[in-house]
């Protein structure tokens, strides 16, 4: 297994991987995905849908997940910077409601990977991004559910942004460093909290 590197995290379920990045005068070339090389890493998922977004500064996607047809994901950036998070919503897990967070950029071109049973989303750091990700299962639509992305239970520490808990999901008040307004759809501004949401 020369191609890539794999990292498991403190949370059971998820790993960083890095790509053996091969570069000269010219420019560089990389394998984002290798099935041999991720078998012989332990990780025997299979895909079934590649996605990609783009989003503009200030964006938080998330935090989401499939109910009954829950996806494992394998994402990260091809352009841009933002800050990855996976919330574990397994019940019986010694880490249930637990986060884990990583900056993906286009730089440092790290994957990260996220099973089935948590919730996800990401907020976007540069001025665009844009995102890549490989699902486990299909999307379905009515199957989505959704965590509130600043549940003062959780407590993610979002970097790069300020603002105050107004006891509900809405993105008012909360802005980047340099002033740029966190931006969510009306969607994600209406999730609740762990207490309250679906348990896998």
């Amino acid at each position: 297994m020369g191609q890539i590197k794999v990292e498991k995290c403190r949370i059971e379920g998820l790993y960083i991987i890095e790509p053996a990045v091969h570069g000269d005068s010219r420019g560089y070339f990389m394998e984002t995905y290798n099935q041999n090389d991720m078998r012989e890493a332990g990780l025997d998922m299979v895909f079934v849908q590649d996605n990609q977004s783009m989003s503009t500064k200030g964006v938080l996607r998330g935090l989401h997940f499939q109910k009954e047809f829950p996806q494992g994901k394998l994402v990260r950036v091809i352009n841009g910077r933002v800050f990855d998070v996976a919330v574990d919503l397994r019940e019986g897990s010694k880490t249930y409601g637990e986060w884990f967070g990583v900056e993906l950029s286009a730089e440092n071109k790290k994957q990260f990977y996220i099973s089935e049973g948590f919730a996800h989303g990401f907020l976007v750091l540069s001025e665009t991004a844009e995102f890549c990700y490989k699902v486990t299962d299909f999307y379905h639509p009515g199957d989505e559910g959704g965590l509130a992305w600043n549940d003062p239970e959780i407590g993610i520490e979002w970097p790069e942004l300020t603002g105050n808990y107004n006891g509900s999901a809405s993105a008012e008040g909360y802005m980047l460093a340099d002033g740029t307004p966190l931006n969510l759809s009306e969607k994600d501004e209406k999730w609740l909290g762990l207490k309250d949401t679906f348990k896998f």
